[in-house]
């Protein structure tokens, strides 16, 4: 299950200087108002879906384990479609890594041992992506619009947007393509995703404290779009970071964000580049592994729980991007380094105990 291009995209862009920002609707969308409810929510739904996949399982079943995941059409059930949907949605914009929650998960919850239902589990956690890639459409849908009308030549600030967004996602895309087998095959298990949490939350920590990921509101200018102000050398560079998310646990997030950063571009228009870029890449990897194997998804599966799978999916992450983009305003990303430490340490003691498939 790739997170990160399995489809090689090939477009032509040019060399011309970015377009400089002109005071327009295409302006980064206003701080959203986070009250204190909603940060309570979001922190209580993470905890809750660490605390439910940890108890999903327990021992007394293992003796049972392989005639209950047989086949992964009577593993699954509307409830726990529903928790992976919650897992995609909170997980996949924030720089935690979807791939590594959502791969944790479903061992927990039993989807899959043999071959054929693992390939149709991972296929289902691509489809479900669906859910999250809509709420980005829905949350930023001038920008897309925008795009749309560079298209045909009726937005210069859309057309460079459109540029920059492919040439970020054709680095994943072409090494996606050509490693994609491999990278399952070596990385999709628990140690790799354990030691990619721990080193990405000391790699946000070390950088937080180094002064090296500056606060959203420290860059706010009126009247300036900074994410117009992305170059095609600066897309590229990122684009080569987000490779790094290959790895799963890394977070495709993660990387963008961090890419974005180090070559000077601002916290506000990295984390909103973050989101588009997301969009593009799961929008193909999406695609690609429903033409693929989308048959499988709909016999193991069926059509019902892809559904619940994906509209969970789609409000919650609706939920997790408001309140990234309104706790960047005032807050540094160090709560999302502790808390990968954190789910690092609580996966590893999972794996030791044997809850947890190595």
């Amino acid at each position: 299950m790739s997170r990160d291009g399995r489809l090689a995209l090939s477009r032509s862009s040019d060399n011309a200087a970015p377009m400089r920002p002109t005071p327009t609707d295409l302006s980064v969308p206003e701080p959203l108002v986070v009250e204190h409810r909603m940060i309570r929510a979001v922190a209580v739904l993470l905890g809750a879906v660490f605390l439910v996949v940890s108890i999903a399982r327990p021992a007394a079943a293992a003796s049972v384990t392989n005639l209950a995941a047989s086949t992964t059409e009577t593993a699954m059930t509307a409830w726990k479609a529903a928790l992976l949907g919650i897992v995609e949605g909170v997980t996949e914009y924030l720089p935690i890594s979807s791939t590594g929650h959502l791969l944790v998960t479903s061992d927990l919850l039993g989807l899959g041992t043999t071959e054929e239902d693992i390939a149709a589990a991972n296929t289902y956690a691509i489809a479900i992506q669906f859910g999250a890639i809509l709420a980005v459409a829905g949350l930023f849908w001038k920008r897309f619009r925008d795009m749309l009308l560079g298209l045909v030549g009726r937005s210069p600030e859309g057309r460079h947007l459109l540029i920059v967004l492919v040439v970020a996602f054709a680095p994943a895309a072409v090494l996606g393509f050509l490693f994609d087998d491999l990278i399952e095959q070596k990385l999709f298990s628990a140690w790799p995703i354990i030691a990619a949490w721990f080193v990405g939350g000391l790699l946000i920590l070390g950088l937080e404290r180094a002064g090296k990921i500056p606060r959203r509101d420290s860059d706010a200018e009126p009247g300036r779009d900074r994410l117009l102000e992305i170059t095609v050398r600066q897309a590229f560079i990122i684009g080569l970071v987000q490779c790094l998310a290959m790895w799963p646990g890394t977070s495709r997030s993660l990387a963008a964000i961090l890419g974005a950063l180090l070559v000077g571009v601002s916290m506000g228009a990295a984390v909103e580049f973050s989101f588009l870029l997301g969009f593009v890449t799961l929008t193909a990897a999406s695609g690609y592994s429903l033409l693929s194997d989308g048959g499988a998804l709909v016999e193991q599966f069926g059509l019902v729980n892809p559904l619940i799978g994906l509209v969970f999916a789609f409000v919650s992450a609706v939920i997790a991007i408001k309140w990234m983009i309104g706790y960047l305003q005032t807050h540094s990303l160090a709560i999302f380094g502790w808390y990968r430490i954190v789910a690092a340490g609580l996966t590893a003691g999972l794996v030791i105990s044997g809850a947890l498939a190595a």
